[in-house]
């Protein structure tokens, strides 16, 4: 394959819009969940300035870095940027990774894409409701997915179960 038609192509699949993803966490769309318009002022004043680069520019913040990693109390984790539920507690597990992580989401609570930013496509999931970035979903977790929803601890906020 020459260079022109590799770059090409990358070029294509790059310009691919959002994706579906299959199975429990599948967004549906019409589930009863409005979504969040803001600007990036907007944005920037209900933010800090690490949950917008995360959130809003799709940055990553440092493994090992976020609290929510050694969270172990009942409860849910919810968007920072709308607080919308993502996960349960029952749904994280500890991947060794430095960064929260899940083996499934609440089903219709986030969206998948295709990203290339490293070159190599990878999924990247948002929130459903404000299209805030939370991070990556990989093949590697445990059953019963085999998944590992990978999540940047600065977009969530943990809401501890009542009683």
């Amino acid at each position: 394959m020459n260079r022109r038609l590799f770059l090409g192509g990358l070029l294509g699949v790059a310009a691919t819009p959002f994706v579906r993803g299959t199975g429990p966490a599948s967004p549906v769309r019409n589930a009863g969940i409005g979504r969040i318009e803001r600007s990036d002022a907007e944005w920037r004043k209900l933010l800090t300035p690490e949950q917008f680069e995360v959130l809003r520019r799709e940055g990553t913040e440092p493994a090992g870095s976020s609290p929510l990693n050694d969270e172990k109390r009942a409860g849910e984790y919810v968007c920072a940027g709308c607080e919308l539920a993502l996960f349960t507690s029952d749904m994280k597990y500890d991947s060794g990774t430095g960064w929260p992580s899940f083996f499934t989401t609440i089903p219709g609570h986030v969206e998948t894409k295709r990203d290339f930013k490293l070159i190599l496509p990878r999924t990247e999931y948002h929130c459903t409701r404000c299209g805030g970035h939370q991070g990556h979903v990989f093949n590697d977790g445990p059953q019963p997915t085999g998944k590992r929803w990978c999540n940047n601890g600065v977009a969530l906020k943990f809401v501890p179960a009542v009683g």
